[in-house]
Parts: structure tokens; sequence; C-alpha cells
């Protein structure tokens, strides 16, 4: 199906007073073909944006339940040559953008222009790079801009305002927001420290932040789209993946994007 871009989704969002949610999930975990109908099952669901993870051998910003699913996917034989097949099987029957996270030295080994025209002819948008800076993203900026590829950078509480604005010059789609300090993982309060950054990156001209780490339940969903343009949601989908299938899945990915009416920001 044709998607729009995530820049596209996240404005209809902001139209519409609804906000956008993302969902996140590893590709491989628990296998193949459950995590391609998991990532179906999430835009069926109800969510705006897939966010899908390459699994990685060193995860260093990924908490313990993430962490662990990646590890089960690549011990379940992941390799990066099942993604571009599974990312067409997902793109080909949802009509939601899709982004691709992932740290950044699997892009290298692949080459980067070969990577960006394969996630694209896949259905992909672009990636989120975590860690990747912009000050040594020269040849991603210069690939995904010839290509047209959407390019998510993180901003956290602890970057200046310089480093906050590189980030929104460099990304296109949002500005990945992070909540709050370290790893990722679902916790009971999403961080002041969101709206604080959010507001930040306000100031120094950003239009669209989605603030991800530590979201879990609809009310934080709401919460944090009350002041910011889109909420992420990693470990409870993962959590959830794992405890009870698709089954679950479906139920926890339901409260979390049917939540009761938001604020008026």
């Amino acid at each position: 199906m044709s998607a729009p871009s995530v820049a596209e989704k996240i404005a209809e969002g902001r139209a519409s007073g609804r906000g956008t949610v993302v969902g996140y999930l590893p590709l491989g975990f628990p296998d193949v073909d459950t995590s391609v109908e998991a990532a179906v099952a999430l835009a069926d669901e109800g969510f705006d944006v897939l966010e899908l993870g390459i699994p990685y051998s060193d995860p260093v910003m990924d908490g313990p339940v993430i962490s662990r699913a990646t590890h089960r996917a690549l011990d379940g034989g992941f390799r990066l040559k099942q993604l571009f097949p599974a990312l067409k099987h997902i793109t080909d029957r949802i009509d939601i953008p899709v982004l691709v996270m992932t740290y950044w030295n699997p892009v290298v080994q692949y080459g980067v222009e070969r990577f960006t025209k394969d996630l694209l002819a896949a259905g992909g948008k672009g990636l989120i790079t975590p860690d990747l800076i912009p000050d040594e993203a020269g040849e991603w900026l210069e690939v995904s801009e010839a290509l047209g590829a959407e390019r998510v950078f993180l901003a956290a509480p602890s970057s200046s305002d310089e480093r906050l604005r590189r980030a929104i010059e460099v990304s296109r789609g949002f500005v990945y927001a992070v909540s709050t300090m370290g790893i990722t993982g679902a916790r009971e309060d999403v961080d002041q420290a969101a709206k604080t950054l959010v507001s930040r990156l306000r100031e120094q001209g950003a239009d669209s932040v989605c603030v991800g780490l530590g979201i879990s339940t609809g009310e934080q969903v709401q919460e944090v789209l009350s002041y910011a343009d889109g909420a992420i949601i990693g470990s409870a989908l993962v959590k959830a993946l794992d405890n009870g299938g698709l089954e679950e899945l479906r139920s926890v990915a339901s409260g979390l994007t049917r939540p009761t009416e938001l604020h008026a920001r």
C-alpha cells in the first residue's frame, strides 16, 4: 500500500488535534513471521507510524526488555539480509509510514547508499539513528537528501542549545526527544525532563517533536500529546508480545491508541 511520509502523518495529527502515536517493535522477535504480523497488528490497532528495530549485538541504548528481545531475535537466526523482505511484507499490507531504527554500524557495513536504496524500495520512509550524531553524519545526510529518505536524530536533556539546533536542522520527519537520561524502558511516570526538553526544542525552532523512552500507558500517551507532536512506545509493546503473543499485543496497543480526548493544546 502507498503510505504518506512521516512528516505528512505528523502534520495530519497536528491538524486534527489528535497527535501521532508511534509504535516500536524489533524485527525478528520472537521470529520473523510473527514480527511481521505484530507490526501489521499495530497498524490495525490505530498506530500512526511504525518504528521497526534492527536487532544488534550491542544495543547500548536499549533497556532490558528490548535488549532481551533483540538478542533472542539474533539467537533465533535473524540477519540483516532479512530486513528488507520483512519490511516489504509489512509495507505491502499497511497504509502508515514505517521508519527503521538502527545503530549505525550495520548501515556502514552494508553501504550507506545501497542500504538507503533498498530501504526505500522495501517501502520504508527513513531511519532513526540513535548513536549517530549530526556532526558525524555527513554521508547519511548527503545520501538521504539525494534519495529523499527521512532521517530522525535524537535530542537529550543534556544536549546544549547548539546541539538541539543542529538536530532540528538535519532531522526530516521529526526530532526524537529522549524523555529521560539513560536507557529505554517503561517507567511509571514520564519524566518532567521530557516537557522541558520539548519546550527547549520549540524555542530552538522545532516544528515536529516526538517523545520516547518510558511511555507505557494510555494516560502517559495523553499527557505527552498535550505538549508534543507524538508519543513513541516501545518496551510496553515488546513486553506484551513476549508475555501474551499477538493477542496481548493487540489489547495493549488498543489501550495506547484510544485514550480519552486529549487536552486542548
